[in-house]
């Protein structure tokens, strides 16, 4: 039977470029919404608390992704979406205020008190990732999604602006551009995570969604629909990995099986009487050792990225306004015990977020460590209409944020 031919017109693509793994995710847009198509995963080699630090080697990462997702979906990829982590991603909130020019609000009027609200001093080396709105107040009215076509004469803008490393960018889109990919746009990692596991009703509510990647974990605090905050913190699912190859003196892959197979985040969940193979360095024979001690390693790390997550909440000042409680996901997230320990050192509800919200290959995704990459192409799908034919690939991503504005308003809202 002939393969199904596809409109390339009709396919977002999210490439993940993780510090553990690079994950490509084909999707097709239709009229029921989006169809997952292909799915490809390769180890990362190449990336350390999600920067490149060596491109060739997470070029040829990537190639082997962006392959094994195009054979299963029998298409070819041409233009991708990207995710961006990493310890050097800061995010701020930011007002602006523009006296309205006519009787109602026109788009230009959003357009100027954007540009208002973006017009704070940025230093040379970074540059701005996303303006998120969160909302507009006409003559003092605050709390409006939407203030096209209404009255006033005063429009004031309350946006959340995510800055990165110019360098940073620079290395993944040249990553992306040595794979013969264009980048349509580059979106901060726990925005696209959000996409893919967050309900509305939680991001009116009040939540916090935390991504627990290889090399970083990812935060992003919802408060009445819109980003309030967000913050990365250079720690992940690699430093339990070391921990357990330096605790049970065994090899690091060999620790990541061991994580994976028998891990769990809560020493009092392991039996009293289980006991495991732990595989010995320098060719010495396998131990067998009691779970609990596995366990002893992994649990007080986990208590430690808990404890900074807290603390992230605090600092934000959103801790009383986040109802609907934490959710956790990203590839570590998956370890059995995870969200038990986590409320009991947040002391909120915490429940583990998988993707939700698209058809298609959806029993291969339904796992927190596809959750970028799905958020990625949900994002691309419901944000970058406008941009999902090719461009230049020398195009500055800063240059496109008025585009994306206009968008955000038509669709967002």
């Amino acid at each position: 039977m002939a393969a199904k031919m596809r409109n390339p017109e009709n396919l977002v693509v999210g490439l993940d470029i993780g510090t553990t793994k690079i994950c490509c995710i084909i999707g097709e847009i239709t009229d029921e919404g989006i169809d997952i198509i292909g799915i490809g995963t390769h180890p990362s080699k190449g990336l350390r608390k999600g920067v490149v630090i060596n491109i060739e080697s997470t070029v040829a990462s990537i190639k082997k992704a962006v392959e094994a997702a195009e054979f299963m979906a029998a298409v070819e990829v041409g233009a991708v979406h990207v995710g961006i982590a990493g310890g050097h991603v800061k995010g701020f909130n930011s007002h602006g205020v523009v006296a309205i020019k006519g009787e109602e609000v026109t788009a230009e009027d959003v357009d100027r008190v954007v540009e208002a609200a973006k017009a704070v001093a940025i230093p040379q080396d970074r540059e701005v990732i996303h303006v998120i709105p969160q909302e507009f107040i006409i003559d003092g009215q605050a709390g409006i999604r939407d203030p096209i076509g209404m009255g006033g004469v005063r429009l004031e803008a309350k946006v959340h602006i995510v800055t990165g490393a110019v360098t940073s960018a620079q290395n993944i889109i040249k990553c992306a551009n040595k794979c013969n990919l264009q980048v349509t746009d580059i979106i901060l990692e726990q925005v696209a995570s959000a996409e893919a596991v967050l309900s509305a009703d939680e991001k009116d509510l009040g939540v916090v969604v935390v991504d627990i990647g290889g090399g970083t974990t990812d935060i992003a605090i919802f408060v009445q629909g819109a980003i309030v905050h967000t913050s990365v913190l250079s720690l992940g699912g690699n430093h339990l990995t070391n921990d357990i190859a330096v605790g049970l003196r065994t090899p690091s892959v060999e620790a990541e099986k061991l994580k994976q197979q028998f891990g769990l985040a809560m020493v009092k969940m392991a039996g009293e009487d289980d006991l495991i193979p732990v595989p010995s360095v320098g060719g010495r024979p396998a131990r067998k050792l009691p779970r609990r001690i596995l366990c002893d390693i992994i649990e007080p790390r986990v208590e430690e990225v808990f404890a900074l997550v807290g603390r992230e909440i605090q600092l934000s000042g959103y801790e009383d306004q986040i109802a609907s409680g934490v959710v956790i996901t990203g590839g570590s997230a998956s370890l059995n015990g995870m969200p038990e320990l986590a409320e009991e050192v947040l002391k909120i509800p915490v429940r583990r977020g998988i993707p939700q919200g698209i058809g298609g290959l959806v029993d291969e995704v339904r796992r927190p460590k596809f959750s970028t990459g799905v958020g990625l192409v949900l994002y691309g799908a419901k944000h970058g209409v406008a941009d999902r034919r090719f461009k230049s690939t020398d195009e500055r991503i800063y240059q496109k944020i008025t585009n994306r504005m206009r968008i955000w308003f038509k669709e967002i809202f």
